[in-house]
């Protein structure tokens, strides 16, 4: 017994038929849903057991299943938790002391640069009040062995080797032949000193000078 078509519902005979989508059709009734293309085996693309061309293919149907309000809400609930989430990490971040931020290599930079002036602070500092016959805690051990540190430290002296112009805020310029006073030497090539002609404070590269010592 032939079986009726699809699509108009008439008997399909075995020379006209077009077996697809489970279902069976006349070569003529096999078109597009939406532009009425005939189509064959070869360029058909089958959605809810129907047929499309390429061009009408429903790409987009599914939003309309991401758009119900059951699904709204899960979407809604799922962004919370990610929030939820994001904050837990950054609290835990900040009780471990973890900053991104601090981990660069400028701002590691940036931070020796600090301990260093701080340091040289304190040495002025502490020279001002040697000089005024103020010595605090003088018989504590450790403020001896800082004292002479200090000291030797105060007598290294450089000359610039070449011309160098600052390149950022931290760093200072000087001329070839001028005296580096105060210098104390940090990684990665650079230093610390200052410019006894001009009297200004900075970091400065180590390559650009030699020690007079």
């Amino acid at each position: 017994m032939n079986p009726p078509c699809a699509r108009c519902g008439k008997i399909v005979y075995p020379t006209e038929k077009v077996s697809c989508l489970d279902k069976n059709w006349h070569k003529g009734c096999f078109h597009c849903e939406v532009c009425k293309m005939t189509l064959n085996m070869k360029n058909y693309k089958g959605y809810d057991k129907k047929p499309y061309c390429n061009a009408h293919y429903p790409k987009t149907s599914f939003t309309i299943v991401a758009d119900t309000p059951e699904n709204l809400r899960l979407k809604q609930q799922s962004e919370l938790q990610s929030q939820v989430s994001y904050k837990k990490d950054f609290e835990e971040s900040k009780g471990r002391g973890f900053s991104i931020v601090s981990d660069t290599p400028e701002m590691q930079r940036l931070r020796r640069t600090q301990e260093h002036i701080s340091s040289a602070k304190y040495h002025e500092d502490f020279e001002r009040a040697r000089g005024r016959g103020c010595t605090p805690g003088l018989d504590d051990p450790s403020m001896e062995r800082y004292h002479r540190a200090n000291q030797m430290m105060g007598e290294r002296v450089y000359r610039a080797l070449y011309d160098y112009a600052a390149q950022d805020h931290d760093e200072v310029s000087f001329r070839d032949g001028d005296v580096i006073i105060n210098a104390q030497p940090i990684d990665e090539g650079w230093m610390y000193g200052t410019v006894q002609r001009t009297g200004k404070s900075g970091m400065l590269p180590a390559n650009y000078v030699e020690c007079c010592n």
